[in-house]
């Protein structure tokens, strides 16, 4: 797999060749972060992609739902072969964080969400 590397702010890099890229896990771990922070309907390409975070998330607050919302895309991630350990929790200012080690066809990757 191969996946346009992304900044420590997020944003995707350009203009630096192959470096530009990354592959194998670290592009399944990047992928991953991209689907969990990519709200449904923002890709203008396909509007059914995306986190529902409004729709099945938000006002209706419940951590369940939440976990299984966010486990579903990361395992609907290409080369993702389930998921080790996901920890999360919600603090008493209702921020949801999570950590999870995952397993793809190139390793185990970390992924967080806070």
């Amino acid at each position: 797999m191969k996946y346009r590397a992304t900044t420590p702010d997020g944003d995707y890099s350009f203009g630096f060749g192959n470096a530009s890229f990354v592959t194998d896990a670290e592009a399944v771990r990047q992928a991953i972060g991209t689907k969990l922070k990519m709200f449904k309907g923002e890709f203008w390409e396909d509007l059914k992609d995306g986190l529902p975070f409004f729709e099945q998330v938000a006002g209706n607050f419940d951590k369940n739902v939440a976990d299984m919302t966010i486990r579903s895309r990361i395992l609907d991630t290409p080369h993702v072969s389930g998921i080790q350990y996901f920890r999360s929790q919600i603090s008493t200012d209702r921020k949801y964080s999570m950590t999870a080690s995952v397993n793809t066809d190139f390793g185990a990757v970390s992924v967080g969400v806070s």
